[in-house]
């Protein structure tokens, strides 16, 4: 085969392109630190990069959502062990204005300073999120989602919560089931002096004797005149299980029936009567501050009216503290969770780091030795290249 000088010099100049952007390519591995620098590379590998990284991606926006879940959580949490401090203050003080040696002077005064903490509770309520938002809005609110108007405080926020991070954890809590929806009376049955009472006797929370007795009715206790100068008691309807019939009063004793048992103290009159209702989950907290309030506001009123104000009061607060505790119970055991879900986005995250290392990355090694390898490669191919551009015949004929 002839080749001729034009040829032979083509073919050295391609080979030393060859060479050059060989080293070039080695030399540009080094320096991202990739093994894969586009798809053509390595599809395979590269493919698998993509995935990874997409993955990547995800991770790093469900940790987003978690961190914003952790803050809102992290606020409310504080928020209600902030209200859990304020309602004891409440309870203390609903004990003390029950004491016999305090008059109508000394309840003004703590009246007074219930009303101070009941506009605190409500700024606790209406506490925003320092993003614009409120905690306690539910599902959203544009404005404060507890209003305080002529008839009490209404909730105007959505119920229901918003989650985050593809699990059960919240981006905001429910208002209205925190602060509105307690169980009422003793969180079985609800006890309460009829309207027409007179001012001499009053009624506990009462307790539950026998779960399995229960029957979820509704009763009235009714006194009526014994004909010995006492009165006599008896329930209406008739309970399943208990006495019937008219029974003697004695202050303090037990009144049992159908599985619970109230006690009434004083001297109720003939007339009289109290009811015995099955507790409802509609209790506020705010209903609940305002019936204590206006309870203790009144003057004139006998101590079994005061001391009745200051039992329903006690209950209702005890009521809704629990609420509060338990919400707060509950929001502490999502940050919990929220603190195990991070670590475990965050193993993943590394596990999807090092499968896109794998696929594409270099080996440092590896590369330093290739490139040293294409250095010497091109370093030759230039000194064969000098020496046969050296091999013409017009150098001979000189």
């Amino acid at each position: 085969m002839r080749i001729n000088t034009a040829n032979q010099f083509e073919r050295s100049v391609d080979t030393l392109q060859q060479r050059q952007r060989s080293l070039s390519e080695a030399q540009e591995r080094i320096t991202s630190g990739k093994r894969v620098l586009r798809p053509s590379d390595d599809p395979a590998a590269a493919a698998r990069a993509e995935r990874a990284l997409a993955q990547q991606y995800r991770i790093d926006a469900d940790r987003r959502g978690l961190d914003a879940s952790k803050q809102a959580m992290g606020q409310a949490e504080s928020a209600l062990g902030d209200a859990v401090g304020l309602m004891q203050r409440v309870r203390e003080l609903v004990v003390q204005a029950g004491s016999p040696i305090y008059g109508e002077a000394q309840r003004s005064a703590i009246v007074e300073e219930l009303r101070v903490l009941r506009q605190q509770v409500i700024d606790i309520a209406n506490r925003g999120d320092g993003a614009g938002g409120f905690l306690f809005a539910g599902q959203g609110a544009g404005a404060a989602p507890f209003l305080d108007g002529a008839q009490g405080v209404g909730y105007r926020g959505t119920p229901g919560e918003m989650g985050a991070a593809g699990a059960s954890l919240p981006l905001s809590v429910d208002g209205r089931a925190t602060w509105m929806s307690s169980m009422s009376g003793n969180g079985v049955f609800v006890t309460a002096p009829a309207t027409s009472n007179s001012d001499g006797a009053w009624v506990d929370a009462g307790r539950v004797t026998d779960p399995s007795a229960l029957t979820g009715a509704s009763y009235m206790i009714e006194f009526a005149d014994d004909g010995a100068g006492g009165t006599a008691w008896q329930i209406v309807p008739a309970p399943e299980a208990g006495p019937s019939g008219a029974q003697p009063f004695v202050s303090g004793q037990a009144i049992e029936f159908d599985g619970l048992a109230v006690r009434i103290h004083g001297k109720p009159e003939a007339g009289d009567a109290f009811t015995v209702e099955p507790a409802k989950r509609e209790l506020s907290l705010f209903d609940a501050l305002d019936r204590t309030i206006a309870g203790l506001s009144q003057t004139g009123r006998s101590a079994a009216q005061v001391t009745q104000t200051v039992q329903t009061g006690l209950r209702d607060v005890d009521a809704v503290m629990g609420t509060l505790v338990t919400v707060r119970t509950r929001l502490g055991g999502a940050l919990e969770q929220a603190d195990g879900l991070d670590d475990r986005l965050a193993d993943e995250r590394t596990a999807a780091q090092a499968a896109r290392s794998a696929a594409e990355d270099v080996d440092m090694a590896q590369a330093v030795s290739e490139f040293q390898m294409r250095q010497t490669s091109y370093d030759a191919a230039l000194r064969t290249y000098s020496m046969v551009q050296r091999l013409s015949l017009f150098d001979y004929i000189r």
